[in-house]
């Protein structure tokens, strides 16, 4: 077998390297001008001890002294995203001067760090809509600790503050880390209100232009998403995925699309649903006449 591999190593090695050649958008070779996406988990990483300083620590440290390493990390965060930044801008930005792309980036991230406070507050209102809404939970700290739906949440409120800086890239590819952890896929274009809950999560997802008003509850497997995508590029920028406003819980395996879907306020949607239209305020929505049968075999 060793001496099969080492006749034909060197002219596959070849035919590899020769195909990248090809010109096709897989051959790009460019490492060096693109974000890095492990330095970007690095950096969600570390804007997880930013936003919880008592829960995600540095075991670097021998002695923990929560601002001053904290300090350290803003600054290290600043740092490594401004350069991320400074990256992704290169594929939107119409200027070639580095000192713009620079200046650009800077403000960028100081802009976005300036937010971490108002994230921090919609953080809390989440925190306290899962311990309330879920009997298990003995804890608010079983919640930040332990919650797919707390984390997927936490991970898509800072993404959403560099999608509306319009930086590219980089939100994506926050959000799905965050979908490769936990399963649950939340673009970081959504808008989502406070008091925002996810119970168990596996399966969810949320498209882009989905918008999520305020106190609103959805549980495993719920699709917030486009009616149709055959339009593939040519809908960019439309609005495709539904509005879901006030006080709405959604069960398990419900489908919302569309656009112009909108469910009313306090409504509830029943499990494994199809919706494809508009529901009224103060409707509750499910499966009629489901053929239900059990017995012994025969």
């Amino acid at each position: 077998m060793g001496n099969i591999i080492e006749n034909e190593i060197h002219h596959i090695v070849s035919e590899i390297l020769d195909d990248y050649n090809a010109g096709r958008n897989i051959d790009k070779m460019d490492l060096f001008n693109q974000p890095s996406k492990e330095e970007i988990i690095d950096i969600v990483d570390d804007l997880l001890k930013i936003v919880y300083p008592g829960y995600y620590r540095d075991r670097s440290y021998k002695v923990y002294n929560i601002k001053s390493n904290s300090t350290v990390t803003i600054e290290d965060v600043a740092y490594h995203l401004n350069k991320q930044i400074v990256l992704a801008l290169k594929y939107t930005s119409q200027s070639d001067d580095p000192g713009a792309l620079e200046e650009q980036a800077q403000r960028y991230t100081v802009t976005f760090l300036s937010r971490i406070p108002h994230v921090r507050e919609l953080l809390e209102t989440d925190l306290e809509a899962a311990f309330q809404g879920d009997p298990a939970a003995k804890y608010r700290d079983e919640i930040i600790l332990s919650y797919p739906g707390m984390l997927a949440i936490t991970v898509n409120r800072l993404a959403h503050e560099l999608f509306l800086l319009n930086v590219p890239l980089i939100p994506r590819i926050m959000t799905e880390y965050a979908h490769s952890i936990t399963g649950i896929d939340i673009h970081p274009g959504a808008t989502i209100g406070k008091y925002f809950f996810i119970d168990h999560g596996t399966g969810v997802v949320v498209g882009e232009t989905t918008v999520i008003g305020d106190r609103v509850k959805i549980y495993q497997g719920v699709t917030l998403g486009a009616l149709s995508t055959r339009g593939g590029q040519k809908l960019r920028n439309v609005r495709r995925h539904p509005t879901i406003e006030d006080d709405v819980t959604i069960y398990s395996g419900a489908s919302i699309l569309g656009g112009e879907t909108v469910v009313g306020r306090n409504s509830v949607i029943g499990s494994n649903v199809f919706i494809t239209s508009s529901i009224p305020a103060d409707t509750k929505v499910s499966m009629k006449d489901q053929d239900l049968r059990w017995g012994q075999d025969e």
